[in-house]
């Protein structure tokens, strides 16, 4: 199986897989957001905890293929640091790109990530009195 992988996807998406980045819940996290995909059976999560409009931490629990594992922990990667503002310009192609590109089958992961980040947001900004 890992032979085949290692076939379809290049070696940063294989790294984000196997050692993926911020793994698990943020306790008390100020946003917490889901996307799924139906058809393919992927399932995720963010949660976020921010501080005067920055998002100090930022964790990821999915249930999927390598691919929307690889995806999850990288948005998560993009968007530590950054301003809320700054984290919803992060685009599915941009989370595609980082990882160094996806298989065509495999872009609705990334889709994923991006639709995770936006809902954990729009919960943050429910949450805080914002406007969404």
């Amino acid at each position: 199986m890992e032979a085949a992988a290692c076939r379809i996807y290049n070696e940063k998406v294989m790294d984000h897989f196997r050692n993926p980045r911020n793994v698990g819940e943020v306790e008390n996290a100020d946003g917490i957001g889901q996307a799924g995909n139906p058809v393919c059976g992927d399932i995720m999560e963010l949660s976020l905890k921010v501080e005067e409009g920055v998002i100090k931490d930022v964790k990821f629990k999915t249930f999927g293929c390598g691919a929307a594992i690889a995806t999850s922990s990288m948005v998560t990667e993009l968007v530590k640091g950054k301003t809320v503002d700054e984290a919803l310009e992060v685009s599915n192609k941009a989370v595609a790109d980082a990882l160094g590109g996806l298989p065509p089958v495999k872009m609705h992961c990334s889709v994923l990530a991006e639709e995770a980040l936006k809902a954990a947001i729009d919960d943050y900004r429910r949450k805080s009195g914002q406007t969404a």
